[in-house]
């Protein structure tokens, strides 16, 4: 789950992590009087806008303004609130600004990129840092990857001092300013834990001209099987930056995310979600999405994940691929066929169905009487419903 910089700050702010601070709005009816408000509480004679959408990017985009006076500023929150912002992370159709964040501004003399996240190949934690910030990261380990200093941290030492000293070596600072780097980097490594968290940036972590070293945007992602032990989290959620879709599948307890084919999936576990959408692709399809019906893929599970691949226009066929290990297959093939019946499907379907009475269930399909075609093996079925998805 993904949150906003606004209150990936306030929460950075619980851990004594020093932050550009401000106050949200949502109407343009209180930007005047919050202006005001930011430039009283924090003694800031300029103030920044800031459009809040879960992308990145946002400032290339028109979507930050650094405004000097109280008039500008009124009018960059005219300009943001409610824009159609396009960056790279949002993709050509843009993401609709409904709130702006006003700050105080700062005076900037270097800008510094901090991040944690899950390193999956060593089963670490990596927390990473570089003298580039302001820049995407992935640009600076393209072209200058040496300018990025990592540790990665055993789960069992947990996070050692002298890593703690190496990354804050790594800004380059001293004297005060190395100390409170340090102050930084371990409470975003305790908030990273603590929270669950699955990836933390702060880009940038600047020092001002002050000689303060303040976080003035931040970036939190967090493990969505573990918002269970964090309702504060949770409280956080904002449905309206998330695909409509892909909320509904939640409320389901599906894992869907909707890709740009026309080809409908439905199968039971990651990996061979992803290899069935691998062979759809081999064999000149696209995928119209990634769905997850889990490990149990029963007859309401079936009917659900239809619903929700339907309400995508763009799906011209559905596979469904099913592995029967602990539930069984004829069982799939009646939900399959009573979904079919209840929902009057128009599509072509195909169904792959391989473990426990698998023979049993392509024997019901057959014998429904509707149209649905059963394959043999995976190839079968990719050849089958791409070819469907093009008539």
């Amino acid at each position: 789950m993904k949150i906003h910089e606004y209150q990936a700050k306030s929460l950075l702010k619980k851990y004594d992590i020093p932050i550009q601070d401000g106050y949200v709005i949502d109407s343009i009816d209180n930007a005047q009087n919050t202006i005001l408000k930011v430039k009283d509480n924090f003694k800031s004679k300029d103030v920044v806008v800031k459009a809040q959408i879960h992308a990145g990017g946002r400032g290339k985009g028109g979507g930050v303004k650094f405004c000097p006076n109280g008039n500008d500023a009124l009018k960059a929150c005219q300009d943001i609130l409610g824009m159609n912002l396009i960056t790279h992370q949002t993709g050509p159709g843009g993401q609709k600004v409904k709130k702006v964040y006003i700050t105080q501004a700062f005076d900037i003399s270097k800008e510094f990129y901090v991040g944690i996240t899950m390193d999956r190949t060593t089963g670490k934690d990596v927390f990473m840092v570089s003298t580039e910030g302001g820049m995407e990261i992935e640009e600076v380990a393209k072209e200058t990857p040496e300018k990025i200093i990592k540790v990665w941290i055993d789960p069992l030492e947990g996070f050692r001092d002298f890593q703690l000293a190496k990354l804050a070596r790594g800004l380059k600072l001293s004297g005060d300013q190395y100390k409170q780097a340090i102050k930084i980097l371990k409470n975003m490594y305790i908030c990273f834990k603590q929270k669950d968290i699955s990836l933390l940036e702060i880009n940038p972590l600047v020092e001002t001209d002050d000689k303060q070293i303040i976080a003035i945007d931040a970036k939190m992602n967090f493990d969505s099987n573990a918002l269970f032990r964090h309702s504060d989290i949770l409280d956080m959620r904002d449905i309206h930056e998330e695909e409509e879709t892909e909320y509904e599948a939640s409320k389901f307890g599906l894992n869907y995310i909707k890709l740009d084919g026309n080809v409908g999936c439905m199968v039971n576990g990651a990996g061979l979600a992803m290899a069935t959408m691998d062979i759809i692709k081999i064999n000149g399809g696209e995928p119209a999405n990634f769905l997850d019906v889990g490990g149990a893929a029963s007859s309401e599970t079936v009917k659900n994940g239809f619903k929700i691949i339907l309400k995508d226009k763009n799906v011209k066929s559905i596979l469904i691929n099913i592995f029967g290990g602990i539930v069984r297959c004829d069982r799939v093939a009646e939900g399959v066929i009573q979904a079919v019946k209840e929902l009057s499907l128009d599509v072509p379907v195909v169904v792959r169905l391989e473990g426990t009475n698998c023979e049993l269930a392509k024997k019901i399909i057959s014998d429904s009487g509707l149209e649905i075609m059963p394959a043999d093996s995976m190839l079968d079925a990719a050849q089958k419903v791409v070819s469907a998805s093009k008539n």
